[in-house]
């Protein structure tokens, strides 16, 4: 015998309004999460790309101070 069938229609009109609001909860969670995910992931990539910029003008200070060694021992 079902609830209804029972006597009991608010209860289930209560059980499904609960069921309807965690599930949009879970729902907002998870594009929250999604969102989340995203945004870590554009923040890994530019990290990894300032990090090879970071690398490559290292590089070239080296070699311009190489090249500005070089041109003291010149003079």
């Amino acid at each position: 015998m079902s609830v209804e069938e029972k006597g009991y229609p608010d209860a289930m009109l209560l059980l499904r309004a609960e069921v309807e609001r965690l599930s949009r909860e879970l729902s907002d969670t998870t594009n929250e999460k999604i969102q989340a995910a995203e945004y870590g992931l554009a923040v890994l990539e530019e990290k990894q790309q300032l990090k090879q910029q970071y690398d490559d003008l290292e590089i070239e200070y080296e070699a311009v101070k190489q090249e500005a060694d070089q041109l003291k021992e010149v003079s």
